[in-house]
């Protein structure tokens, strides 16, 4: 575990304006949206801030308004925003369908758009190298090969500096082919001393394929540490998630609540996962908090503004007499 460095967590990547229907049913017949944001880093960022854990996030956003709420709604959940403001490129937009009760579709309108202008330039390599962690994810090389380049950047730096390295794979379809993300997610692996991923973002990275009918969990797990990965912890959803650390396997059910919006709970649980690895607790006590972050992030609509305080997490205890 890494727990005696002294800087906090730093994550860089996408944040774009989130418009989501106020209502469930076909996006068409929605009489009002409401306005927010969204991106897995940011998501990550501001779970872990909530824990208790400094963080700093780097991004790229237009010279707009929605580049101004980006950046508002990051800097005051206490989180500290390195946002370089592009005057030539407009601040990425999604938009969030709930569809049913229990589908949420999410529309994407960010080609061009300022954060896949990230490049190497906007990282500050102090800001690396004085970090606890770095946290990157799969999407950020989707975007563009500029973003790709400033990921590796990133990446490079704080293993030069012997800051540990967390990567979630987290597959983005609309960004690119799975044939694409193989081969940037091989060359990362080996590079992270966490790496996150669903069972299928891991059997993309394998080699089997989009979501095939692969190994178990565990058997990803191990797959993955055998691709070069530090520790590898499979995100199962409902069934909870696994874990190899150190030759050691793992494994902790989820906590089962009444979902309301299932989008940000990966990165929850992330958070949750990360926030005890920096503290220095054993894997089962990062599986127990990521799994209850996690949850949390399902219980109202939107992407983080369920994420939990720590003084909330003993409140979702696994024996809770909830229901699915």
């Amino acid at each position: 575990m890494s727990g005696g460095r002294g800087g906090g967590v730093v994550t860089l990547g996408e944040t774009m304006a989130l418009m989501s229907s106020d209502t469930w049913g076909p996006l068409q017949h929605s009489r009002a949206m409401t306005m927010g944001i969204g991106g897995s880093e940011s998501n990550v960022a501001i779970a872990l801030r909530r824990l208790g854990v400094d963080v700093t996030w780097i991004g790229r956003v237009g010279e707009d308004s929605l580049g101004d709420l980006v950046a508002r709604e990051i800097g005051a959940e206490g989180v500290s925003v390195r946002a370089v403001r592009d005057p030539d490129a407009q601040t990425g937009v999604m938009i969030k369908e709930r569809r049913t009760s229990r589908q949420t579709r999410v529309w994407y309108y960010r080609s061009g758009s300022a954060g896949s202008r990230l490049c190497p330039a906007d990282i500050d390599p102090v800001t690396i190298r004085s970090a606890a962690l770095l946290h990157v994810t799969g999407i950020t090389p989707a975007l563009s090969p500029s973003a790709a380049d400033a990921t590796f950047t990133a990446v490079n730096l704080a293993r030069e500096a012997g800051v540990p390295v967390s990567f979630d794979l987290n597959y983005r379809s609309k960004l690119w082919s799975a044939a694409e993300a193989r081969e940037v997610y091989r060359r990362l692996i080996p590079l992270a001393d966490l790496v996150f991923a669903g069972d299928g973002e891991a059997e993309i990275a394998l080699g089997a394929g989009v979501p095939a009918a692969g190994g178990s969990g565990m058997d990803l797990a191990h797959r993955l540490v055998d691709a070069g990965a530090g520790q590898a912890i499979v995100k199962l959803g409902e069934h909870g998630a696994v874990a190899v650390v150190d030759g050691k396997e793992y494994q902790r059910s989820a906590i089962a609540v009444e979902p309301l919006d299932t989008v940000g709970a990966g990165d929850g649980f992330v958070a949750g996962y990360l926030a005890e690895y920096l503290a220095g607790e054993s894997v089962a006590v990062c599986l127990t908090t990521a799994v209850t972050v996690g949850a949390y992030a399902c219980l109202v609509p939107g992407d983080w503004e369920g994420m939990p305080r720590r003084s909330e997490l003993a409140a979702l205890a696994a024996t809770e007499p909830v229901s699915r």
